[in-house]
């Protein structure tokens, strides 16, 4: 089995930072593409920020030039860097990672899921 930790939530005031971590552990052959989601109570998860194995980027407009996504594929971890924060930006973060686990078996993964709450 494969489990994704994520941690680094909490609550900031606006125009603050916060830097959220996910690491991937267990039956893991090599991780491709990972992501983060976020949630809102009554709303869907929306896809915030992907990447891939390779470290080719993609954000949702909303966070385009906030947010920065990257990965440490040694230590199977991504991370979310997140600058300029605003109220809107408070929702239950999710890390998303798609692993592979064994020959041509490739399995996605989700997070526990992290506050983050922007409020001053």
């Amino acid at each position: 089995q494969v489990q994704l930790v994520e941690s680094g939530g909490g609550l900031v005031q606006p125009g603050g930072s916060l830097r959220l971590s996910c690491a991937a552990s267990g039956r893991i052959l090599t991780i491709g593409n990972m992501a983060w989601y976020r949630q809102v109570p009554g709303k869907e998860r929306d896809l915030a920020a992907t990447i891939t194995e390779a470290g080719n980027t993609n954000y949702q407009d909303s966070v385009k030039g906030r947010f920065t996504i990257s990965r440490d594929n040694a230590k199977n971890t991504v991370y979310l860097q997140m600058q300029s924060l605003k109220p809107e930006d408070t929702a239950v973060y999710y890390c998303n990672a798609r692993v592979m686990i064994g020959y041509a078996k490739w399995m996605t993964y989700w997070g526990q899921g992290t506050q983050v709450t922007v409020s001053s």
